[in-house]
């Protein structure tokens, strides 16, 4: 056998991108400035879930839990949040087709947009999910703020 063999009871296996803007109202992302890893502290903050759930946990209820959390571990408020912790939580589920394969993985899309968090200028973050009550090392997004540009910051109205 070439490769290497599939394991027909993995997990579910997690994509994350910090963008500018995600909408996957339609199954599939469509995303908007996504990609980089540092951010200003008045852009846009989205990101963008993909999750691969194989056909042994189709049909039924998934949860997530993202968490902001600074490098020492920390909830991070924000000001949209009253500057309490910051937590995105939601739910997902994906039907298994009848002629599903044993180890085939069927995608669910999922867009959080949240605005712009004022987050302070040279620091380091890290978005950490959960799914189902469980943790991975691989589903963490780290991301970095810059000072804004000079003449381009928001201005109040």
């Amino acid at each position: 056998m070439d490769g290497f063999p599939q394991d027909p009871v993995r997990g579910i296996q997690v994509t994350m991108m910090l963008a500018d803007y995600v909408d996957a109202s339609k199954g599939s992302l469509t995303i908007v400035g996504g990609g980089a890893n540092i951010t200003g502290p008045n852009a846009p903050h989205s990101l963008a879930l993909s999750f691969l759930v194989p056909s042994h946990l189709a049909d039924q209820q998934h949860t997530f839990r993202l968490e902001l959390i600074d490098m020492d571990g920390n909830g991070v408020g924000v000001t949209t949040t009253a500057h309490q912790p910051l937590v995105v939580e939601g739910q997902f589920a994906v039907e298994a087709t009848e002629d599903a394969l044993d180890g085939q993985t069927f995608p669910c899309s999922v867009g959080i947009n949240l605005g712009a968090l004022g987050l302070p200028p040279h620091q380091t973050y890290e978005w950490r999910l959960m799914v189902d009550g469980e943790a991975d090392e691989d589903w963490r997004l780290v991301f970095h703020t810059i000072p804004p540009v000079q003449g381009q910051q928001r201005r109040a109205a």
